[in-house]
């Protein structure tokens, strides 16, 4: 482990070295990625400074006890020693963990695209209680977040709605909850106490930027219309809701949460370039077959991930056969237990596979 450490941390140095260079300062798309980069290895060679402490104490002590006659002395290198091995054992497990290669994406903000699936008014109100859980979530962990677009349900909740994380790591710790969520519960509107079963659809998405993808502003066509929900005098007068068609492919984003069009149009433009990019994401990826795609992350929309079981207080994690019975805490925004488990159950199954050497 010693030697692949010393590798990352020689190309920590060129990295450092390359990012104040001429050339690299004057193509930005370059030092973008250099920049990430430098920041990627330096958590790893940070935990490698402290690993290479603990063996250079270990061998110390080792000395210490193959040469030392005091007994004294031996005993209380001994303990050190002791200690500085249980050390050793946990710093290379969180080293081990660190080198299994990550998506190039897990840094970057997320957005959120959730849309009431199979149930109807039911669907919609699921679709609306989901988004509370997701506020509720980045609340507690200080992160910010941003509404791009909604439409609401005729009985309250949402259709469909559009939102960012921005956050580091954002995408990384929520990419996780793509796929259908079903709930089964008894509406406000069934009369009879039967339990009804319907569904809502979460997609996660990076956020990319121009470095990213780029986009032809001559093959995007771009629409306004007037807002509609909340906004004041503005709403239904002023022509400040933005949706934006990417001609090639067909795809459409729209945001009217601004007032202002100039903000709601680049609020959309974001969104688009996510959805582009990920379609030809998942293009290469088909082509080119080298990324598995995992039980945890499979990548599949239409995968029936969770179920949440009111009448029991149930939520089951399917991907995992994660059971919990604590479905109040997980609405009000306590997700991260199942979270922690579907990465490091995709941890473990990348080890398993050797993807670390």
């Amino acid at each position: 482990m010693l030697d692949k450490l010393e590798a990352i941390h020689q190309r920590w140095k060129t990295v450092e070295g390359e990012l104040s260079s001429p050339d690299a300062m004057a193509d930005m798309k370059r030092f973008a990625q250099l920049n990430k980069e430098y920041k990627d290895l330096n958590k790893i060679v940070d935990e490698y400074f402290i690993y290479r402490n603990i063996m250079s104490n270990i061998e110390t002590n080792k000395e210490i006890l193959a040469t030392e006659k005091d007994p004294e002395f031996r005993e209380m290198a001994k303990e050190e020693l002791d200690t500085l091995l249980v050390q050793q054992e946990e710093k290379e497990e969180q080293i081990r963990l660190m080198l299994i290669p990550k998506d190039p994406e897990d840094s970057k903000n997320a957005i959120i695209e959730i849309r009431g699936g199979t149930g109807g008014d039911e669907a919609a109100l699921f679709a609306g209680d989901l988004y509370r859980m997701y506020m509720r979530f980045c609340e507690k962990r200080g992160w910010r977040t941003e509404l791009v677009d909604y439409t609401e349900g005729t009985s309250g909740g949402y259709k469909e709605i559009v939102f960012n994380v921005l956050a580091e790591d954002a995408y990384g710790t929520l990419k996780f909850e793509s796929g259908v969520h079903r709930v089964q519960r008894v509406p406000d509107t069934e009369t009879q106490g039967r339990v009804h079963t319907s569904a809502a659809s979460v997609v996660v998405l990076p956020e990319v930027d121009e470095f990213d993808i780029d986009l032809n502003m001559n093959d995007i066509r771009k629409d306004l219309f007037c807002a509609s929900g909340p906004g004041g005098q503005s709403v239904n007068t002023t022509y400040s809701a933005v949706r934006l068609t990417h001609i090639p492919t067909g795809i459409v984003a729209q945001c009217q949460d601004q007032k202002s069009q100039l903000k709601n149009f680049d609020k959309a433009l974001q969104v688009l370039r996510s959805r582009v990019y990920e379609m030809e994401l998942q293009k290469h990826l088909e082509e080119t077959s080298k990324k598995r795609k995992t039980m945890v992350a499979t990548g599949d929309r239409s995968a029936k991930v969770r179920t949440y079981n009111f009448p029991q207080g149930r939520l089951t994690e399917h991907r995992i056969g994660l059971t919990i019975y604590n479905l109040p805490e997980v609405m009000n925004g306590g997700i991260q237990d199942i979270l922690e488990s579907l990465q490091f159950a995709e941890n473990a199954e990348k080890l398993k596979e050797g993807t670390v050497a």
